[in-house]
């Protein structure tokens, strides 16, 4: 798969935090992010629907608010 760079407008504090993570962290974001959009695209409802549809699925998937800080948390 081919790669290409974009530009987004983010607050400084969340730029930061970016910027800072380890490498390996920020690889993790932003497949992240290419699977949010490509979910986005794919989608035939809002991005709000979409979005709490995703998280419905984690949930249901046993992912909790205490398992997503210590992921988000993890070194």
């Amino acid at each position: 798969m081919t790669t290409a760079t974009i530009n987004m407008k983010l607050d400084a504090d969340t730029a930061s935090i970016f910027t800072e993570a380890p490498a390996e962290d920020r690889n993790k974001l932003c497949v992240l992010w290419s699977v949010l959009l490509r979910e986005y695209k794919s989608a035939p409802m809002p991005l709000s629907k979409l979005m709490d549809q995703i998280g419905a699925r984690a949930k249901a998937r046993g992912l909790t608010t205490d398992k997503l800080e210590s992921i988000l948390d993890a070194d």
